[in-house]
């Protein structure tokens, strides 16, 4: 290769990195305004407005709010799960029980952006979950887990309140997508305020 070919494939190369860093950065870039922006639709939701969307084009609006001390993780939950809403924050899996109610609850959320924390959250791990009438429930972390959606499927005990917390797995994986899940159950607790989260 000559000189001039090799000046042209590293320029090439270096090219295309700043390209996939600058796409990189802008996921995580959007993620995070968006939380700021859902923010205040939250703030307008606990004064009592319904189905604040967080910009005028948005189909979707915030439904509670997840903050994990141990974690330093505060968040908005939406309304679904769709693809279009979990680039924009967590959402509550269609078909599951509403948050803070009795039965299961499933969260989902991008495994680079926001649930990335997952990795490191372990079972004993309080979780805080704010409703949209202003109620806060407590819930522990009690177990976590890989599945395979091919073949396994979360279960939804209709009696016990859960809250689990979805994310595609493995963590560091180049490509997205695939068969694996991460899974993280929690159980509410009775009895514990959960203000002083």
């Amino acid at each position: 290769m000559t000189l001039r070919g090799r000046k042209i494939f590293i320029a090439a190369v270096a090219l295309l990195g700043i390209w996939e860093l600058s796409g990189g950065l802008y996921i995580h870039a959007k993620a995070w305004l968006a939380q700021k922006l859902i923010a205040t639709a939250w703030a307008r939701t606990l004064a009592g407005e319904k189905d604040v969307r967080p910009w005028p084009w948005a189909d979707t609006w915030p439904i509670a709010r997840l903050k994990i001390e141990a974690s330093h993780v505060d968040l908005y939950v939406l309304a679904d799960a769709s693809g279009r809403s979990l680039a924009f924050g967590p959402g509550l899996v269609s078909g599951t029980a509403p948050l803070g109610s009795e039965g299961a609850s499933i969260v989902a959320a991008h495994r680079d952006t926001h649930f990335r924390f997952l990795k490191e959250l372990r079972p004993g791990t309080m979780l805080s979950l704010q409703t949209a009438d202003g109620r806060k429930y407590l819930y522990k972390v009690s177990e976590a887990h890989i599945l395979d959606v091919r073949a396994e499927r979360l279960s939804l005990d209709d009696v016990v309140p859960t809250l689990t917390l979805l994310t595609c797995y493995p963590f560091d994986a180049v490509v997205p997508g695939g068969p694996l899940r991460y899974a993280a159950v929690a159980e509410r607790v009775e009895g514990i305020s959960a203000n002083a989260m």
